[in-house]
């Protein structure tokens, strides 16, 4: 039985891939890697992938797409997992391998004891390579460590403390269960995949280890700030389908639904400045059409995020208003340091 299956997305990856499969390799047959090759055709990435394949038989799978974009390799990774839990590692990013033995540790005490685990949480580092630059991220203020939990037991998460797809692993069937299916050709859906689960999640194990290396600062990464704006339709498709999940004002457990009000308050904020940064008065409508679709659609869910971050001033009028928001949310950034 394979304790943990890791789906590596993979698109014309062929220079870096190798650097993230050989991270996961120390985990031996507890751990199953699954490369989806997400129809690359720039380079040889299929090719390492069925030779990585063949060399590490009943470890590594390969498995060719038509392109569908990184949430759609997601969703195959999901779909052919045989792992008791599955996780995420971009092709670019790589893990710790004294972390991931601490890891699959804990899920080894949780299967052979037949405890109950939704999710387990641990630390990820932001590898700046221009900067050169590391910046752990943990939970420890926010977190009781090395222990079982629930969503009563959860602490204040400061915004730098969201949990990403490089902090979390999920129980398999959970994601299976609560019907989790990434949106295809769009990029950010990686909040998706640690959102719409939450209101599943009733179990919690925070390992304060740094498992995830991730790499930024290449010019052409999906976050880099320009690019973001190139891409900011996708990022509003991401963020609508967030408000159409299940409503978080419904949710009986109170620390859940204020923690999902902040993430959504997050999202809606990067979605309206990088609209508002982008200069035109098409995506300036596309901002107010945003929150319109919020308060339409779930608009309890709107007047809780209006209260958060910079909700309160998103639909400030003028340039002076606008001067106001990217202000806001420059200070926020460097402050909290998201994204």
């Amino acid at each position: 039985m394979k304790l943990l299956t890791v789906a590596i997305p993979c698109y014309n990856s062929a220079e870096y891939m190798g650097h993230a499969i050989e991270s996961l390799l120390p985990g031996g047959d507890e751990v199953e890697i699954i490369i989806v090759d997400d129809g690359s055709a720039k380079d040889n990435t299929l090719e390492i992938a069925k030779e990585y394949e063949a060399k590490y038989p009943g470890i590594i799978r390969a498995i060719h797409q038509e392109n569908g974009g990184h949430g759609e390799a997601v969703n195959t990774g999901l779909k052919n997992a045989t792992g008791v839990y599955y996780k995420v590692l971009d092709s670019d990013d790589w893990a710790d391998k004294t972390a991931l033995k601490k890891v699959l540790g804990v899920l080894r005490e949780v299967v052979e004891n037949g405890k109950e685990l939704d999710m387990l949480i641990a630390n990820y580092v932001y590898e700046n390579v221009e900067m050169h630059k590391q910046t752990p991220i943990n939970y420890r203020s926010c977190m009781p460590r090395n222990k079982f939990f629930t969503w009563d037991d959860i602490g204040h998460f400061k915004p730098s403390q969201n949990i990403l797809m490089h902090s979390v692993f999920y129980r398999t069937e959970l994601l299976r269960e609560c019907g989790l299916k990434l949106p295809a050709h769009t990029f950010y859906v990686d909040n998706i995949f640690v959102y719409e689960p939450l209101p599943f999640v009733k179990t919690m194990y925070y390992l304060d280890v740094d498992f995830y290396r991730y790499f930024i600062g290449r010019s052409d990464q999906s976050v880099n700030e320009k690019v973001m704006i190139s891409r900011v339709d996708q990022q509003i498709r991401v963020t609508k389908q967030m408000i159409d999940a299940e409503d978080f004002t419904k949710i009986p457990y109170k620390k859940l639904s204020s923690y999902m009000a902040g993430y959504l308050a997050m999202m809606m904020t990067v979605s309206s400045v990088l609209l508002i940064k982008s200069g035109t008065e098409e995506n300036l409508k596309k901002k107010e059409e945003l929150w319109k679709y919020l308060k339409k659609e779930k608009p309890d869910m709107y007047h809780v995020v209006r209260r958060k971050l910079l909700g309160r001033c998103m639909n400030l009028k003028g340039k002076l208003g606008r001067r106001i928001i990217i202000d806001g949310y420059t200070i926020c950034r460097k402050i909290f340091g998201f994204s």
